[in-house]
Formats: C-alpha cells, structure tokens, sequence
C-alpha cells in the first residue's frame, strides 16, 4: 500500500509499504477514505533530523473497516467510522472522566506502537474503544465526508479548547491563531454562546472565514499593540476566555496579556516549550486559570456527528485543498508556505 514517510526536515515521501494486519484481536484493519495533514506534523517538518528509516506520519482518518479481530464488536466490515488521533480503550477510569488521550493502555500514531494514517490502509489498535461508526453515511455521502474528518482531530481540537475553558453563553473570548484550530476554536466559542469573539490573525482569507463562524473582532496586530487592541475593544478589561492555538511562547505570553482578571486561558494543539511563566506578573497576580491539554476528541465525538449531520455546522470548510495521496509532499509543503490552511487527503 502507499503510505507517507517523513525522512528529514521537509523530506516527506509517499511510498510502497506492507499493508497492516490484524496483530492482536482488539484490532481492526481500516481502509482509507479521508485523511489529511495536520498542522502540528509541519514540527517535525521544520526540525526532524536526518533519518535512513524514517517516520511513518499521519494522525486524522475517515474510513472503512475492512477487516475486524476476534475480539472486536463494536464495529464491523463496511462501516465507514472514524478514527480519533489517539487510540484507547474508552472504559478504563480515565477515559470515563473524558481523557482518553491519556488513556494508559491507549498511545499515538506514527510512534513506534503503530504507524501512521496518511496511508491507504491503517491498524487501529483497541477498535472497540477508539472507533466511531457514522450511522446511515457511506464513502459516496462526499459532501460531509471533510467534516467528519475534522472529528478525529481539528474541529474538536478547538472544541476542547473553548470546553475546558468554560466558555459560557455572554462572555467574552481571544482565540490566538488563524489556523485552522484556531479557527474551529472560534466555531465552538460560538455554538457555546460567546457574545465577543476575538480572532488574533492576519491572515485576511483566514480570518473572513473566522468572522463567517462567529468572530466579532480581527486583530491583525502583534505583540504590544496586538494586546493594546484587545485591551481597547474590551474596555481594558480582556477577555474571559483566551483560546491558544499556536503553541509558541510568544502566544502564550500574548494569551495572559489579553485575558481578565479571574479569567482562563485554554491551550491546545503541541506546545514547543517546556517552561512559561505561571508567577505573579503572569497568572498568580491576577487569579488566572491555566489548562488545556491534548484534546480528547472520543469524548465528544458521538454528541458532535448529529450537528454535521443535519448541517449545524460545517468545520470542514478548513479544508482549503484537496489532493490525492501521491500529491501529499506538495501538501506539506503548501501548508509550510501558507498556501494552503489544511489540506485534505484523498484515497
């Protein structure tokens, strides 16, 4: 089968693989319909090193079960389903409290455990946990296909951002970053009922699809003056909620510059960095609340599909190109230049 593989700092390949098998009887063999690239698989894109074996990539699936092991029955052979960025049992006392991402008998893709999903065929280990039939939806339904995609991974990445901060209906919210889970953090903010929402970007395509999804205020500005506007259109105050879906220090240090006192800022998506003031000047003076963490998109995703169903909402629309698995190299390189938001796989 073609799969993708990640060589070196912008050397991705898409390559002949052996196709997956059935490993342990919780498995199930699943083939391909969408997958796309994720804007945190530029990281490795921007800083891996040389690699003879390289690293299989991917993390975001919509398909078809193929092939069950003798232990699977929650799914069977024609479902399509789809695959969250995290595989878990979805029963142990973790996953019940709503974190299957830390799940401890659950892990990633594109690790060592299991490959990744930009491929034509995936294993997805713990099937009964971790895969979600769609009900009464084929790989021919093609006009929803993108947007339960964004299931597995964007649309309830941003989602998770605007949940664990609370966002309730009337208050005030900064989503920092035009990408698309920033973008998805700014749908959320406004399904919860978000009076003022404020999307940090500049990136003007980017962020006229953030104000068609509910953002009443663009901030095109950085740094000290990108904190004075905030500032200036919440009459000093800041807001509620601050969204943060960069995952650089600058954004975070933007984040509680921007936030209200008593206030919470969430962030998501692959923080590059350890240390961040958390003292008085920073979150302590001004009883601020910090949280976030690797979205547990299982949780949601049951309650989310009815909404894309009956068209509530249409977060696929972050998919800005589409291109064949062969094309996926150029895809890596579009999103790197900013020529394309998120790029959609096809099989």
């Amino acid at each position: 089968m073609k799969a993708t593989i990640m060589y070196g700092a912008g050397d991705v390949r898409v390559e002949e693989v052996a196709d997956p098998v059935i490993q342990q009887p919780t498995d199930a063999i699943v083939r391909t319909v969408r997958t796309c690239i994720c804007g945190s698989d530029l990281h490795p894109y921007h800083s891996m090193k040389p690699s003879s074996r390289g690293q299989s990539m991917g993390h975001e699936l919509l398909g078809v079960v193929e092939e069950t092991g003798a232990a699977v029955t929650t799914v069977k052979k024609g479902d399509l389903v789809i695959a969250p960025f995290a595989w878990s049992d979805n029963t142990c006392p973790t996953c019940r409290d709503g974190f299957q991402t830390a799940c401890p008998h659950g892990g990633f893709y594109a690790t060592r455990q299991t490959a990744g999903l930009q491929a034509e065929f995936s294993r997805i280990p713990l099937a009964d946990g971790s895969l979600v039939a769609v009900p009464g939806v084929t790989e021919d339904d093609t006009a929803v296909l993108p947007s339960l995609l964004t299931l597995s991974d964007v649309y309830l990445t941003g989602y998770h951002a605007a949940f664990m901060a609370r966002v309730r209906p009337g208050q005030s919210v900064t989503v920092v970053g035009d990408g698309a889970v920033g973008l998805s953090a700014v749908l959320a903010a406004a399904q919860m009922g978000a009076e003022t929402i404020i999307l940090m970007g500049r990136h003007r395509a980017r962020t006229d699809l953030g104000v068609e999804w509910g953002a009443t205020h663009v901030v095109a500005e950085r740094g000290d003056e990108g904190v004075q506007r905030v500032l200036d259109i919440t009459d000093g105050l800041g807001t509620h909620a601050v969204l943060e879906a960069v995952g650089h220090m600058p954004a975070y240090e933007q984040s509680f510059r921007v936030a209200r006192t008593g206030g919470v800022i969430s962030r998501v998506g692959v923080p590059q960095y350890e240390e961040a003031g958390v003292g008085f000047r920073s979150l302590f003076g001004r009883n601020l609340t910090l949280t976030g963490g690797p979205a547990p998109v299982r949780a949601y995703i049951e309650q989310t599909i009815p909404q894309v169903l009956d068209g509530t909402i249409e977060p696929g629309r972050v998919f800005d190109v589409t291109m064949p698995i062969d094309d996926v190299p150029a895809g890596y390189a579009a999103m790197d230049a900013r020529e394309a938001l998120k790029v959609l796989v096809t099989v």
